[in-house]
């Protein structure tokens, strides 16, 4: 009872919206967004690729792999992503990265978490993509960082992003991967233990989960995979909240 004359109070004076689709928000201390919003997010089913889970048309294939894996396999063992970014997942996203409704990024791990399960089991620790300074400077934090202490597993800082340049989301498909291309390395020994609890020699032959916000060609993921592997990780694996689907909406049989 308490709660809800709290909520109302809150909502006739305040009249908070919803940080997605900008709706006066009925419970407002619960949730930053509306649970009509949180239901219309669009999550990804089978048929999906086994290595990157992008879509794949026909339920009856005999290739279990997408076009992309099928011509070069990448560096990541399994990547799972929660919905599909588009609609109302994608605005919920955009909230919590660009108007830093940190908030979200607990209910946000959560979805994580349900679609991602066989990418965590047995995982010894989350990694998050890391940002450049000057862009973790001009954000106020890490979204990617966010996420991952909300899963659960360890917290492995053992990444750095090194080279500066323009964010991927304003790239096309053409240039993400030649714009990451060396962009990332492992920290610096005593600076990964500070950072994350983790040291550079704890990478031998681990299983590691990389996590972002959202996953498009994969080339963060590819460059990310491959700093990882060459320091020794024996697995890598993704996950992120959504991924830009490829592949087109598939057909159930008739």
């Amino acid at each position: 009872m308490l709660a809800a004359a709290t909520n109302t109070v809150v909502r006739v004076l305040l009249a908070p919206v919803c940080a997605a689709c900008g709706h006066v928000l009925a419970y407002p201390l619960s949730n930053p967004v509306c649970q009509d919003c949180w239901q219309r997010t669009s999550t990804i089913t089978p048929p999906w690729c086994v290595r990157c889970g992008d879509a794949i048309a026909d339920w009856r294939s005999s290739l279990p792999l997408c076009a992309r894996c099928r011509r070069r396999e990448p560096q990541f063992a399994l990547a799972r992503s929660a919905g599909r970014y588009d609609g109302s997942l994608r605005e919920i996203i955009h909230a919590f990265k660009y108007r830093k409704r940190r908030a979200l990024a607990s209910p946000l791990a959560a979805l994580m978490r349900a679609a991602g399960a066989d990418v965590l089991n047995g995982a010894d620790a989350v990694v998050p993509v890391p940002l450049h300074p000057l862009r973790a400077l001009q954000r106020g934090f890490n979204q990617a960082d966010d996420l991952a202490r909300c899963l659960g597993p360890p917290v492995w800082r053992v990444l750095r992003r090194c080279r500066h340049g323009p964010p991927q989301a304003t790239l096309p498909a053409a240039r993400r991967h030649a714009n990451v291309r060396d962009a990332y390395a492992l920290r610096a020994p005593l600076l990964s233990l500070v950072a994350g609890g983790a040291s550079l020699r704890s990478l031998r032959n681990r299983t590691v989960v990389l996590i972002d916000d959202v996953m498009t060609t994969g080339a963060t993921m590819e460059a990310c995979g491959r700093v990882l592997r060459e320091g020794g990780v024996r697995s890598v694996r993704a996950l992120t909240i959504a991924r830009a689907v490829a592949g087109p909406r598939p057909q159930p049989p008739r």
